[in-house]
């Protein structure tokens, strides 16, 4: 076991997971090749933290989820989460992990969601009173209580992910796993989701890994992002200062007191013009936000400005353009 199993909620060592897949060589024969879903991806989630782990579809996100979890065995490396090895001790973890995966439900679907509820609450052997504050609590914060007798079949999509999230957490995991979470919900729902989750890592100190399309979650709920491409970890560290370092650009919103021809600037170039509305490009690096505002208003009148920050979408976008070339 690591020195630092104690500290760690997920330790990540070496892993790799590689599948055989037979292709068809011939009226009989057939061929074999290997595919590499995941390539020596190391890194640890300490206790407590909010991690997102991000990346396209088949970049290997959801394999590393199943083996963290214990569904799926690594074909190399190895892998301790809470102190344990997931595919040995799958039933001692369980009863310490919470997960939720966006397209998949963990609620029965003709019951109502309190009876899901109380099946969960004799599948984990939660003591009787600890289920009691939990559920009412959750279901307070969520706003539950106009569907608890619901059956699932019969719920929007948002409503079942907030059921989705109540299954997850009755039984105080120390570490829960949220795989897209977020997904098809509108932006009300997505905002109970994610204030949600702020709570419970906040007061609880639940440990999340945190894997999603939807970067605004990565931004609102995350401090460190993994990226993972082709099977490999190709970034890791903080979201902020991932957007520091890869968000040199940034824009000029300047709504003019006329329209104007585009103006033509020593220290920002504009690539929009929209009636009044100019946008402008500059690098940070080169010049300050200042010095170019006080660049256009020398030379030219302005009604309102406004200064836009680089989407981090757009940043991991770019990253994944550079490593392609």
């Amino acid at each position: 076991m690591s020195p630092n199993a104690g500290r760690n909620a997920i330790e990540l060592h070496d892993i790799s997971k590689t599948y055989t897949v037979r292709h068809r060589a011939g009226m009989v024969r057939r061929s074999r090749a290997a595919v590499h879903a995941v390539q020596h991806v190391s890194f640890t989630v300490d206790r407590g933290e909010m991690v997102g782990y991000l990346g396209p579809n088949g970049a290997g996100k959801s394999t590393t989820i199943k083996m963290i979890t214990g569904i799926l065995t690594p074909t190399s490396g190895a892998i301790t989460v809470l102190g344990l090895t997931p595919t040995r001790q799958r039933r001692a973890l369980t009863s310490r992990i919470g997960v939720v995966f966006g397209q998949r439900s963990q609620l029965w679907w003709d019951l109502p969601l309190i009876d899901s509820f109380e099946l969960l609450h004799h599948v984990y052997r939660t003591e009787p009173d600890r289920h009691r504050r939990n559920r009412e609590e959750f279901t307070e914060r969520l706003e539950l209580a106009d569907f608890l007798h619901t059956p699932v079949r019969q719920l929007s999509l948002g409503q079942r992910m907030r059921g989705e999230l109540t299954a997850a957490l009755l039984h105080d995991p120390e570490l829960i796993v949220l795989d897209e979470p977020t997904i098809g919900l509108d932006v009300v729902s997505k905002y109970a989701v994610r204030h949600f989750l702020q709570e419970v890592n906040a007061e609880r100190r639940t440990t999340v890994l945190l894997t999603t399309h939807d970067l605004d979650d990565v931004e609102q709920l995350c401090d460190r992002m993994l990226i993972i491409d082709h099977g490999k970890v190709v970034l890791d560290g903080g979201v902020q200062e991932f957007k520091a370092a890869h968000g040199t650009e940034r824009t000029l919103v300047v709504d003019l007191v006329e329209a104007e021809p585009a103006l033509d600037l020593r220290l920002g170039q504009v690539y929009e013009v929209n009636g009044p509305r100019q946008r402008i490009r500059f690098d940070r690096r080169r010049t300050t936000a200042a010095d170019i505002i006080a660049e256009v208003t020398a030379r030219t009148p302005i009604h309102d400005l406004s200064i836009e920050e680089p989407a981090i979408e757009d940043l991991i976008r770019h990253l994944y353009g550079d490593r392609g070339r």
